[in-house]
């Protein structure tokens, strides 16, 4: 034989001998080099101190893991940088995070995600603090427009505008050819020009729709503004998006979910329209990230078609189905949630709730009896206090729906002998930390300072041995995890302009305010078992960001709007990953 061909035959065998033999069990993905939180250690006791076994000591916290495997969407492996080196394979890909923190997938447990994606054609009011600015901002987003086009606007504060109310004469004057209408920020009011109002038949003699107001001067004229359940008399006029605009909304609502850490949303009031395009997604393999669909109580027929079918039972897919959403009052900030006494800066006026709200209890009830889980939106004490009063009449019928994991959506002001309820009846209080950090302003106005002392609180409701999930409620709050962090730990708003922030006793601790949008969330939505922390068998769903919010979260909690995303991972499939 040649020389050189044997000389190459013996190096070849040589090469062969010393490869590094393919693992039995080869990674599809590994993350190393990160700061890992698995959240796998016991929950902090009511006060918030962390558990005997968290990784946390007298000089802070500390990552539990620096190094995780997954393999067909399931975490296989966490551990140290050495120890995942046995599950690198030739076509696995290797993600060094450089010393980024890793965490559980976020939840965002209470969303409008349609919303979200129509704030990318409508103009965006968020922010804006006088009527000439936002009529101003709508201006310069619009420019030329056709006579008789629609243009869409959101996000004037109703809270703290409901003092200051604007009038549709500015909008009169500058659109006097196409009927404008301005959502606000929580959507429990409506800002429109006269077209617009001629456009829904809505005169100076049109009645008050039950649960709802139609603004009018002393001369009983017009004024621009309709709250609460009024504001459905405009959007009927509203012409209706094409289903291509309607999917694109929902898929852009939850690509930007994505973009922003989130792995999965809770959808608060999921209608038929919107129902038909999330089971078209999930079908054709084009949801982004999962979705909890709560359906829509408003929606009768919807919830009579899932009354048939039963509630979905299988977790392992991207969109789950089987919980309903309910609305029992209406916003603070717009003096439509119930209270139990007047409110303090309209006095005779306790806001409205129940059926006059389109509460349909037996519909409702029957959802229970069905097995679905039901969330009521309940904001005033009086409006908890008969939400709670509703779920104790249903569970005494019918003892087997106590088990569902039922939840009062926002619960914001509760009286004193309310919080021990939510524990006894297991109701889960499904909470916005960036609404106290925005409704500060104002919200001691509507309720006083001895009501304030229920509103947004957390601490209390922990001590009662409550469970809480936290979420945003976009897009009438901001999204980002770093705000709601910040809300929940410090109780102040962006300003950051009370040192102590708004009743201080009330704060979460970093830990509570991750678990809150983590395994919280997880547990509200009865997948705990999949996903909430990061442990071998749990679903590969993982938020890499480029701070760590326990550290940070603890020494100095204003650096946590320094933060962002690094990786957003669902099911083991990097859907985002900043540049």
């Amino acid at each position: 034989m040649d020389r050189k061909v044997l000389l190459s035959l013996c190096i070849l065998a040589f090469a062969l001998g010393c490869a590094t033999p393919e693992p039995e069990e080869p990674a599809d993905l590994i993350v190393q080099n990160g700061r890992i939180y698995t959240f796998g250690w016991a929950e902090p006791a009511p006060d918030g101190a962390p558990a005997s076994d968290a990784p946390h000591s007298d000089s802070g916290w500390s990552p539990d893991a620096e190094a995780l495997a997954v393999k067909d969407g399931e975490i296989l492996f966490v551990g140290t940088n050495a120890e995942v080196e046995r599950y690198k394979g030739s076509s696995t890909r290797v993600m060094d995070v450089a010393g980024a923190t890793v965490l559980p997938g976020l939840i965002d447990s209470h969303t409008h995600v349609v919303g979200l994606g129509q704030l990318e054609v409508q103009v965006n009011l968020i922010g804006v603090e006088t009527e000439e600015e936002a009529v101003q901002r709508v201006v310069d987003a619009t420019g030329e427009v056709a006579d008789g086009d629609w243009i869409l606007a959101r996000g004037w504060d109703e809270g703290a505008w409901a003092s200051r109310y604007p009038t549709w004469d500015l909008l009169n004057e500058t659109f006097p050819n196409n009927p404008v209408v301005m959502d606000s920020l929580h959507g429990f009011a409506v800002w429109a020009n006269e077209k617009a109002f001629e456009a829904a038949s809505i005169t100076r003699d049109t009645p008050d729709p039950s649960g709802g107001e139609i603004l009018r001067d002393a001369s009983g004229n017009l004024t621009g503004i309709v709250l609460n359940r009024a504001s459905l008399l405009l959007d009927a006029a509203i012409p209706e998006p094409t289903d291509e605009q309607f999917e694109g909304y929902v898929v852009a609502g939850l690509d930007r979910m994505a973009r922003d850490g989130y792995v999965q949303v809770h959808e608060a009031g999921v209608g038929s329209r919107f129902m038909e395009v999330l089971e078209s997604l999930e079908k054709r393999g084009g949801l982004p990230i999962r979705v909890y669909a709560m359906l829509s109580a408003r929606d009768g027929e919807l919830c009579r078609k899932w009354l048939e079918k039963g509630p979905v039972q299988d977790n392992d897919r991207m969109l789950i189905t089987r919980s309903v959403k309910a609305y029992y009052d209406g916003a603070l900030g717009s003096r439509g949630a119930r209270l139990l006494e007047d409110y303090s800066d309209h006095p005779g006026h306790q806001g409205v709730a129940g059926d006059e709200y389109g509460f349909d209890m037996e519909l409702v009830a029957e959802m229970m009896r069905s097995g679905f889980q039901v969330g009521i939106h309940a904001i005033g004490d009086a409006g908890n206090r008969e939400t709670l009063d509703f779920f104790a009449s249903v569970v005494e019928a019918d003892p087997e729906t106590k088990k569902l994991r039922h939840r009062i959506e926002h619960a914001q002001v509760v009286h004193p002998d309310d919080f021990a309820r939510f524990s006894e009846l297991d109701i889960i209080a499904s909470m916005e930390p960036p609404h106290c950090a925005e409704d500060q302003a104002w919200a001691e106005d509507r309720l006083g300072p001895h009501r304030a002392r229920g509103a947004y609180a957390w601490r209390t409701l922990r001590q009662a041995g409550v469970r809480l999930a936290f979420n945003s409620d976009l897009i009438g709050s901001d999204h980002s995890i770093f705000y709601g962090l910040h809300s929940a730990i410090t109780r102040r708003d962006r300003d950051r302009k009370s040192p102590e922030g708004w009743y201080p006793e009330e704060r979460m601790t970093p830990e509570e305010a991750v678990r809150g949008y983590t395994i919280w969330g997880a547990y509200a939505g009865g997948l705990e078992n999949e996903t909430g922390t990061l442990e071998v068998g749990k679903w590969a769903d993982i938020t890499i960001m480029d701070i760590d919010p326990l550290v940070v979260g603890a020494t100095e909690p204003g650096k946590l709007f320094d933060g962002s995303i690094v990786a957003t991972i669902v099911g083991g499939k990097v859907l985002y990953e900043a540049e």
